[in-house]
């Protein structure tokens, strides 16, 4: 008896690997499949500037980035006694001017260095609503609770987001064409906006990135992943969300990254993975009495692991 319809998914050509890197841009979805691949150790770099919701806020930061322009002081603004900037998340806010502007300028370099030499990007979509300002009429990456007169909501039309992905794409392919491209849309439903205009937005997004795949007209390897329907198609249940009804669970979260394993992650270091599971769930044990012998036993063996899997992989850092 079959129970569930299943997304037909092939094996990606370049697969990831402990060699590969990987730089991860997007919307909150993002976030958790940047922490499964930090879980298992890969050399990954997750949302330097914090989430980005929608493709323009994507495009600026490459763009930036890749570009070497810092940061100005007008660029910033305070509220609440915190320093922040639209371009990024409220994660990067701090207490003087000073020093959130050299906290940006300082992860614009560092992003530039990922965007010149990951092997593969991850990029995630979220929304295609966007606010513009009312003074500046500059497109924000995030509000950060300023009053919403101060800003024009807008569905972003499919032409738009198009352009703005593969000019993200271009900026890209100038200083890394080796880069392996997998854009995904969020499975996270943007309910604030409504019901019918999350369900808008989300088809504008999926179209927008299936016309860019379909022109073939850039120098990079890219494709997509299907995260947003795998939620809507084979976890169609409320059981795979959270409290909020909104998110995905942790057991859907997990079900997708088993799907994404399945198709991105080469096969040929699955055990390895399941060393490096072995020693984070040897790390997480709490034993009834850590003075024991069994127990100092089971940590010798476990920091041995450790220093083996160190001694193959020296980037890998396990929190003891």
């Amino acid at each position: 008896m079959i129970l569930q319809t299943k997304i037909p998914l092939e094996k990606a050509g370049s697969g990831i690997d402990y060699q590969s890197k990987i730089f991860l841009l997007g919307s909150c979805f993002v976030e958790n499949m940047g922490t499964k691949l930090d879980y298992f150790q890969f050399q990954a770099r997750l949302n330097p500037f914090g989430i980005l919701f929608h493709p323009l806020a994507i495009e600026n930061l490459v763009s930036r980035a890749l570009q070497k322009k810092p940061y100005q002081p007008e660029e910033v603004f305070e509220q609440n006694g915190r320093w922040l900037c639209f371009d990024a998340h409220s994660d990067l806010a701090t207490n003087s001017r000073d020093s959130l502007l050299e906290n940006l300028n300082s992860t614009l370099q560092e992003t530039q260095k990922w965007l010149c030499s990951a092997s593969h990007m991850m990029i995630t979509l979220g929304t295609a609503w966007v606010y513009r300002t009312n003074s500046t009429q500059k497109i924000v990456a995030n509000c950060h609770k300023v009053p919403q007169k101060e800003f024009n909501k807008e569905l972003l039309p499919i032409e738009a987001i198009e352009s703005s992905l593969e000019r993200t794409l271009e900026y890209i392919s100038e200083v890394n064409k080796k880069a392996t491209v997998v854009f995904t849309v969020s499975p996270v439903r943007h309910l604030k906006d409504g019901f019918v205009e999350n369900q808008r937005s989300k088809a504008y997004l999926i179209s927008a990135v299936h016309g860019l795949l379909k022109t073939s007209n850039f120098p990079l390897s890219a494709s997509y992943f299907p995260s947003y329907e795998i939620m809507m198609d084979e976890l169609r249940d409320y059981r795979f969300y959270g409290k909020d009804l909104i998110h995905p669970n942790e057991l859907a979260v997990d079900y997708i990254w088993e799907r994404f394993k399945s198709v991105w992650i080469s096969e040929e270091i699955y055990p390895v993975m399941e060393e490096v599971e072995g020693i984070q769930k040897g790390l997480e044990h709490r034993p009834f009495n850590p003075e024991s012998e069994a127990h100092q036993k089971f940590r010798t063996s476990l920091e041995a692991k450790i220093t083996y899997l160190k001694e193959r992989y020296p980037f890998m850092h396990f929190e003891r």
